[in-house]
């Protein structure tokens, strides 16, 4: 037995349910999100980094012989503290 139709129920199967998306639209978020990283990297990877990421005081790195360690701790915090402000400008 097939259910009885109705208009704006078969709409609200689609719609934003509370602060939960839908599958579809996760997916698309995820894959703009993957997409941003990618071209950031991309970035970083050829060079037009700015000569102070990961090199700011307090960053950690001891070189010792034939290896090293190194941990952007500052740079880690400076740059999650820039994209908590962009990403709560945009979420307004």
């Amino acid at each position: 037995r097939c259910p009885q139709r109705r208009g704006p129920d078969t709409v609200a199967l689609y719609r934003v349910v509370g602060d939960r998306l839908p599958m579809r639209e996760m997916g698309k978020f995820l894959v703009i999100i993957g997409a941003i990283i990618a071209l950031a990297g991309i970035v970083l990877w050829t060079g037009f980094a700015p000569k102070w990421l990961g090199r700011l005081p307090g960053d950690i790195r001891i070189e010792r012989g034939n290896s090293g360690f190194y941990f952007p701790i500052v740079t880690c915090i400076v740059l999650s503290i820039l994209l908590s402000l962009l990403l709560s400008i945009f979420r307004r």
